[in-house]
């Protein structure tokens, strides 16, 4: 059998595929890049709209990026650097808009206030102190706190109604939130590659993956008259998800070892019903229960999907030994092996906590689902929601010379030592952060081309190499600049030359 030479694999049709893509066509324009994607439309995994909240991820809502230490203690350090990185994605988004890689952005993105909101004295009295500890933070200028119930109602006001005058409640907003089709936004990205001569091979699974003397054997299952095709590529990127850790043990890369998976399933509740969807407008994120994975953190959503605005709630976390939405129940015990089962082993004694909260989420009943939803909109109907399931979520563990093994929450960049080979694990903020795990894997792997790529990397992302929460004006301008080309704020219409407003007699 042929086999054809291509000088860039991306395995996986999602975001991150995509966006690695997109940045190397054009730091590379002659790099011929194919992309093979088992499913039979590219999005539809993770990247898929209703497998993920769509959540911009800069931190301004979610309080896991900044737990209380045993002392009462907080940092801001890690909401900056997430909101740092959201800022690298919403520049290149803007940078391709501007021109034209993008088209119209209200497609992909919507202006959706972020917000925080808690109750009980506790959780008031830490609200508080963190939005004293960020109120100041260049990146999150503008955020509002409040523990008036009136004030609260105006930024949403499905959370007052029915609920105790008595609670000590607590909010804060900030308006330079976003909501994100990451579904839609990956479907453009590739277009653009395909009309510059990029090819996406939809129902090609990559079965196998094995170095060469320059670079990578793949071969790939066209699902459609199960046919085998063989690849030779220079660069493989494995961003297939859940599916990235079996490949990732496949091409048998050392660095690869000593990570394993577990598996959580997510669902949400969802409304469509015009009236209740007029009634909230935002983003608002919770306080996760004890022993809940960060994945799992309350949130009452504004979720925008081909024009059409519904509300989500949830996640509620459930148990499969799949990895893919649409995968297979032995994925999980195929990735167990000699080297990872002991960091697995290690983590799970070390966190039995979150262990019984997934067995308590996997018995939930509907009534129980429907009270947790009215903490944060005590007047919901059952009548109005409806369960849906969403994308299957990778909880990554890895090995740890002190303790054995330990979870790893967020995005793990994996690449090889020579730079021919990288991958991705984990979840959330994943897909928000996409432009950050690329410029990343990028340094890693082509450290040698880094220095001639810089000025087309500033010219669309301008402050590569920088920190924005450093420079007040830099991080205003950045935010207005996106805020503008993106749609995220009405921009007035230029005056007709030759006219001017005179005053009146």
């Amino acid at each position: 059998m042929t086999t054809k030479t291509i000088d860039v694999a991306l395995i996986g049709g999602g975001i991150m595929s995509a966006t690695l893509g997109a940045l190397l066509h054009r730091l590379e324009p002659s790099w011929t890049i194919e992309v093979f994607e088992r499913l039979p439309e590219v999005g539809q995994e993770s990247s898929n709209p209703w497998n993920n909240a769509g959540t911009g991820h800069a931190a301004l809502c979610e309080l896991n990026y900044m737990p209380e230490g045993a002392d009462g203690s907080m940092s801001t350090e890690k909401a900056v650097s997430i909101n740092e990185q959201f800022q690298l994605s919403r520049q290149l988004w803007a940078s391709f808009v501007e021109d034209g890689t993008l088209p119209d952005p209200k497609g992909f993105i919507s202006p959706t206030p972020h917000m925080t909101f808690v109750w009980g004295e506790a959780n008031v009295d830490y609200l508080r102190r963190r939005w004293e500890l960020l109120k100041d933070e260049p990146l999150f200028a503008g955020m509002e706190y409040s523990e008036d119930a009136e004030v609260i109602r105006g930024w949403a006001p499905t959370l007052i109604p029915g609920r105790k005058k008595s609670q000590p409640i607590a909010a804060t907003r900030s308006t330079d939130g976003t909501d994100v089709d990451f579904g839609a936004l990956t479907r453009m990205l590739l277009d653009g590659l395909v009309a510059d001569g990029a090819r996406v091979h939809t129902d090609a699974t990559v079965r196998g993956l094995k170095r060469t003397d320059d670079g990578w054997h793949l071969r790939v299952r066209r699902e459609v008259g199960q046919s085998m095709v063989d690849v030779h590529a220079r660069f493989v990127f494995v961003g297939a998800g859940g599916g990235a850790l079996k490949l990732l043990q496949k091409s048998g890369i050392p660095e690869a070892k000593g990570f394993a998976g577990f598996p959580i399933t997510g669902a949400f509740l969802r409304t469509d019903n015009p009236d209740v969807v007029a009634r909230h407008s935002a983003k608002v994120y919770g306080k996760a229960a004890v022993g809940a994975p960060p994945m799992s953190v309350p949130h009452l959503d504004t979720r925008v999907v081909d024009g059409e605005t519904s509300l989500l709630f949830g996640p509620y976390a459930g148990f499969s030994p799949k990895y893919l939405k649409t995968g297979s129940y032995t994925d999980m015990f195929e990735t167990i092996k000699v080297h990872n089962l002991w960091p697995m082993i290690r983590a799970g004694l070390a966190n039995l906590g979150l262990v019984g909260y997934l067995a308590g989420e996997v018995f939930a009943s509907r009534s129980q689902r429907m009270e947790a939803l009215r903490e944060f909109m005590p007047d919901a109907k059952d009548e109005d929601w409806r369960l849906i399931t969403a994308g299957q979520r990778v909880q990554v563990m890895k090995r740890d010379p002190e303790k054995g093994g330990v979870l790893q929450f967020g995005t793990e960049v994996v690449t090889g030592a020579d730079g021919t080979i990288a991958g991705l694990l984990g979840a959330s903020p994943g897909a928000s952060t996409a432009v950050h795990i690329m410029l990343t894997i990028l340094e890693r792997c082509f450290p040698e081309r880094m220095e001639a790529w810089r000025p087309t990397v500033l010219q669309l992302i301008p402050s590569y190499g920088t920190k924005l929460n450093d420079d007040p004006q830099a991080a205003r301008d950045v935010l207005d600049r996106t805020a503008r080309t993106l749609q995220l704020v009405e921009v007035p219409e230029p005056a007709l030359p030759g006219l001017a407003v005179s005053a009146a007699p």
